[in-house]
């Protein structure tokens, strides 16, 4: 029996969400289940990675303006068009992947009584107030009450499970941990590393992530400064490559102007493939304030590029029997810029840490395994709904 499961997120614009769940779509086995994909928007480059046989739903196609704006409107016109789809299609199962999507399908899917595997990606006490601005509290509960419905929740974290039982007051045992996995094949195919000069003239960091409060942008550029005014003559010359988009980027690219050093620190937008951008750089650097787990950190060790990193939620859990990160404090500008400085007069531990990592990731974060796991979920979710 093939069951049809339906994945849910909100766009496909290129964040680590977006590319887990991509990754999903990819290798999620075609003679046990039918995959479908429900987005907020029709938006992102990845959408045009979508395999052929996965069909595409968006709240996008139907979405009216309301007359008169009354508060939950518009989410009460998204639940009412997920549960017409989940009829229409006849959806058997549900990954729902971050807090929107998991609001959603929590009441739309209670009208059929059908099954959900829920994925937290963030720890909850810190995400959800600072992307829910308003009505936090309720929806909180609101969130309480889908998780506790939920045939499986999943964290891609310890960190985030611990989170999510203590915000949502759930039973530790009901999260299981499933850390996101990176498909460490397609991603060197993709990619092709360039040889650089020993006597390069630059040292090429670069920064992969949104620019909003979380991800740490403004820190990393003082981080910067600093390590400019402590950088010995003899090292080549800083020089920061930002990719990505967001809320903050104007604000960004002023302060750069102002404190940094011309040409030091580049604004490259978003990337529909920053692969070879992560294996050219001699070190991705991660200044982010909070993380559940964080794909470019997965993809930049598969790619066998040094990385750089503070000590922020499940990236902590990158690192396990031996070092694969330079750590630094989060919110502390002055150990970014000391890590920047120790990477640069050490490049042997780079090595040695880059090579660590490559281990973890094959042992610990394989796309295959991950799939197999979640496919097993997804089975007894349904098994479990028919009995």
């Amino acid at each position: 029996m093939i069951r049809r499961v339906l994945f849910m997120i909100s766009s496909m614009r290129g964040g680590g969400s977006e590319r887990q769940t991509l990754m999903l779509l990819k290798h999620l086995d075609r003679s046990q289940f039918s995959p479908h994909l429900y987005v907020m928007e029709r938006a992102g480059d990845l959408l045009s990675q979508v395999p052929e046989d996965v069909p595409i739903h968006s709240f996008e196609d139907v979405r009216k303006e309301p007359v008169i704006y009354l508060p939950g409107g518009m989410m009460r016109q998204q639940i009412r068009h997920l549960q017409e789809l989940l009829t229409d299609e006849s959806i058997d199962v549900i990954y729902d992947r971050t807090f929107h999507m998991t609001m959603i399908a929590g009441p739309a899917s209670r009208q059929w009584n059908i099954p959900r595997i829920s994925t937290i990606v963030s720890p909850p006490a810190l995400a959800l107030p600072l992307v829910e601005k308003r009505f936090v509290r309720m929806k909180q509960h609101r969130l309480a009450k889908a998780y506790q419905a939920s045939r499986q929740i999943i964290a891609v974290s310890k960190i985030a499970a611990d989170s999510a039982a203590n915000f949502y007051q759930l039973p530790s045992s009901s999260i299981t941990v499933l850390p996101n996995p990176v498909d460490t094949d397609a991603l060197r195919q993709a990619t092709t590393k360039e040889q650089k000069p020993e006597t390069a003239l630059t040292l090429d960091l670069v920064c992969v992530g949104r620019m909003t409060e979380e991800k740490g942008h403004r820190d990393l550029i003082n981080s910067i400064v600093m390590a400019q005014a402590n950088w010995p003559d003899s090292n080549p010359a800083i020089h920061l490559r930002l990719i990505g988009d967001g809320p903050l980027r104007s604000d960004l690219e002023l302060q750069a102007k102002t404190v940094c050093n011309p040409h030091s620190v580049e604004f490259c937008g978003t990337l529909s493939n920053v692969g070879p951008s992560i294996i050219n750089a001699d070190a991705l650097i991660l200044p982010s304030l909070f993380e559940g787990m964080p794909n470019v950190v997965l993809e930049a060790m598969a790619l066998g590029t040094p990385v750089i990193a503070t000590r922020a939620g499940g990236t902590i859990e990158l690192e396990r029997d031996e070092p694969t990160i330079l750590w630094a404090d989060p919110r502390n500008p002055s150990s970014l810029a000391e890590a920047i400085l120790s990477f640069a007069s050490d490049p042997k531990s780079a090595v040695r840490r880059t090579q660590a990592a490559t281990r973890l990731i094959t042992e610990h974060h394989n796309i295959e395994k991950t799939c197999h796991h979640l496919e097993q979920y997804l089975t007894a979710a349904c098994v479990n709904e028919n009995n």
